[in-house]
């Protein structure tokens, strides 16, 4: 590795065992291009172990977990699919729409706009608020509280899942040594004069003081918020351009544009939207890397960590700010007729007449799908491919399958690997859960798009490393590392998410304290009439009365609030019932956000993190292993007793054997004489006493104690 960082080497990889294509002599790439790699596969369980043979742990444990969040997804994809059905099913027998399409009920609203806009009838948006209603009905709150659930199994079963596949392949135990320094590192501080020793390993390496890496982290943090800033003047811009259509396309002439002014607004603010996510995309990823690096993280881990945790934090804020001001910012604060709020000289925007959940709905479907489309598969997949055949042309270089060139050779034409393999696989997933659980009550249709997109994903990225990048090589990890805490993070997020989108930008709430406080036969008959109130046009400002009334033969207008009519007391002040509906919409999300967590937090007791039968066979193992190593002692215990007492009976029968020799020497036979009895018992009592050895004491030490080594 340093020696590519010195650019001594253009690159350093392992071969791949043969060519990927079927027509190939067989081997390991092409068994896996034909059970895994291949589209025909769509749908079959993927070959794990022979992953693992020949990438290694570390990419194996990337798609076992992609495969298992892909078959989680399935339940997801149903429950939403019959939610979404269920709305559009249901649209008929609402009262709420069957009262709003009605010609009958003569609803004239206020002007959407200053002077050019006309007043209308509230029956012109019967198509949009029926639209509206497949998103925002009672499902929608059981679907938010299944998601929740949802994604708890989906993290607590995944441990299990981890688990299994440590124990399998034998990472239950596995630790990461001692992890030396990065060559980056070590090549930038070659010339330092700092070293200190290393505590573990006892070498002298260089290192960065904390007085130098201070001020290099103040930096980053500070370019850090600059670009989260860049991201959020460009969600300003994209409100600015919002607020300028909308006034645009209601002074047309063309009633279906004037009609679905807000409708067109949505979809190309949420068009250009995505073409800056993208680019702000290709700039935080250059961005992070380059503060990463300027940081001089020693290990590659804390290298990684510092990447991942800002190429997120910057993603996060590029593709979720935009729908963050959708769902709890848009129309809450534009005031009324007669005191509308600007923004650079134009009113605000204003949610429909059925609310703005429509528009979050179009806002996440053009993001979240056009991002699968357009940058998961177009530019990971389609504009490699290009490349490399451009280059083969302009270079003349052959293909890959050419039979005069040798194995390096051909695989040196392969795509280089990143260094972070993969960091984006996992942080693709991790927006895309985003997407899933933070905005789900939205988008009931999100987990089918991302199953759908998860099958294709699988396989893109099996060719993508069985056939067109070099082989990585192998290495172990534990566990997916840092993306579990972070997907955890968002679990909880996203319950908070749900519950504010609930109660503060759908009508949930409000239609259901309408029907259990005011309505008088407990249904949304009258809810209309009810949450609209009266303005007196006389009250409009100078300037901002349509133009199509001249002689002001509409005297009262209507619009969606619940304020005072301009003949009370209390002139468009707030009534009793808005705060009542406040009221209902706080304690609603302390209602769902206790009932989910505490719903959680069961279950994560009820599901251990080890099945029972891999717990079982984990202790049968560790029994046998005891077993055979008390075995293995105690065999070694009798061999040396038994060595010993054979040692033992030599020595004595040695020393036996002189002593009748001297014996006889003396006396000629073999009883002893008195002398030799009188020398033997002085020797005796001359022996000095058997040796002590010192034993520290762990309870004190000013106390030794002393055991008896004798035999």
């Amino acid at each position: 590795m340093k020696m590519m960082s010195d650019g001594a080497y253009e690159g350093a990889y392992p071969l791949h065992d043969g060519a990927w294509k079927v027509s190939a002599e067989p081997n390991k790439r092409q068994l896996l291009y034909t059970h895994w790699a291949y589209w025909r596969n769509v749908g079959k369980m993927q070959p794990l172990d022979n992953i693992r043979d020949y990438f290694g742990e570390k990419i194996a444990l990337y798609f076992t977990w992609l495969g298992f969040y892909t078959f989680m997804l399935v339940p997801a994809a149903i429950v939403g699919l019959v939610v979404f059905l269920y709305g559009c099913f249901t649209i008929p027998n609402n009262i709420f729409i069957q009262e709003l399409c009605d010609k009958k009920n003569n609803f004239t609203m206020c002007p959407l706009c200053d002077l050019r806009c006309p007043y209308w009838q509230l029956h012109k948006s019967c198509y949009h608020v029926s639209v509206s209603h497949i998103i925002d009905n009672g499902a929608t709150v059981f679907f938010a509280l299944f998601m929740a659930m949802w994604s708890t199994l989906f993290l607590e079963f995944w441990k299990r899942q981890q688990v299994s596949v440590q124990y399998k392949w034998n990472l239950t135990n596995f630790e990461l040594e001692e992890e030396p320094p990065r060559p980056e590192y070590i090549a930038r501080l070659a010339t330092s004069n700092h070293v200190k020793v290393n505590r573990i390993t006892g070498t002298k390496e260089p290192y960065v003081p904390l007085v130098t890496r201070i001020p290099v982290f103040l930096a980053s943090f500070s370019t850090m918020i600059f670009l989260v800033f860049v991201a959020l003047v460009a969600v300003v811009g994209v409100i600015a351009y919002r607020a300028a259509a909308v006034s645009a396309l209601y002074l047309q002439d063309n009633e279906k544009i004037y009609k679905n002014a807000s409708m067109v607004t949505s979809a190309t603010a949420a068009c250009i939207n995505l073409l800056i996510i993208l680019v702000l995309n290709v700039v935080y990823q250059r961005v992070a890397v380059i503060l990463t690096d300027f940081e001089s993280h020693r290990t590659q881990t804390d290298y990684d960590d510092s990447l991942t945790f800002k190429l997120y934090a910057l993603q996060f804020v590029n593709y979720y700010a935009s729908i963050f001001y959708i769902a709890f910012f848009k129309g809450r604060f534009v005031g009324r007729p007669g005191a509308y709020r600007t923004i650079f000289g134009a009113r605000q925007e204003e949610c429909p007449a059925g609310g703005c959940l429509i528009e979050l709905f179009i806002q996440l479907a053009i993001i979240m799908v056009g991002k699968q489309l357009i940058q998961n598969n177009l530019v990971e997949v389609i504009l490699p491919i290009v490349k490399k055949k451009v280059m083969q042309w302009i270079k003349k270089e052959p293909n890959e399958g050419h039979c005069g060139e040798s194995a390096w050779k051909k695989d040196y034409h392969l795509q280089p690997l990143q260094q972070n393999l993969l960091f984006h696989e996992y942080l693709e997933m991790c927006l895309q859960f985003g997407f899933l659980t933070i905005f789900v009550s939205a988008f009931p249709l999100a987990p089918l798009f991302a199953l759908l997109n998860n099958i294709m994903e699988i396989r893109l990225d099996a060719s993508k490393f069985v056939r067109q990048q070099r082989r990585p090589v192998p290495d172990r990890a534990q566990d997916i590392g840092i993306w579990h805490g972070i997907l955890y993070a968002v679990s909880y997020l996203a319950v908070i998410s749900n519950a504010l989108i609930i109660a503060f930008t759908s009508d949930f709430v409000p239609r259901l304290v309408y029907t259990m406080s005011y309505s008088k036969d407990g249904t949304l008959t009258g809810y209309i009439n009810n949450s609209l109130s009266y303005f007196d046009t006389n009250d409009f400002p100078a300037g901002a009365k349509p133009d199509s009334d001249p002689l002001n033969q509409t005297q009262l207008c209507r619009y969606g609030s619940y304020r005072h009519a301009p003949w009370e007391e209390d002139k468009y002040g707030f009534t009793e019932q808005y705060w009542h509906v406040m009221a209902a919409k706080i304690a609603f999300v302390a209602i769902f956000e206790n009932v989910v967590f505490i719903a959680r937090s069961i279950i994560k007791w009820l599901v251990p993190d080890i099945p029972r039968r891999l717990r079982e066979k984990i202790h049968q193992e560790a029994y046998a292993t005891n077993e055979i190593l008390l075995k293995t002692e105690l065999e070694r215990a009798r061999g040396e007793t038994a060595m010993m007492g054979v040692m033992m009976s030599s020595i004595a029968s040695a020393v036996g054997d002189n002593v009748r020799k001297r014996d006889l020497a003396v006396n000629g036979d073999y009883e002893r004489s008195s002398s030799y009895r009188n020398a033997v018992n002085e020797s005796q009592s001359s022996t000095q006493p058997p040796p002590q050895v010192h034993v520290i004491n762990p309870y004190n030490d000013t106390l030794p104690r002393y055991r008896d080594t004798s035999v």
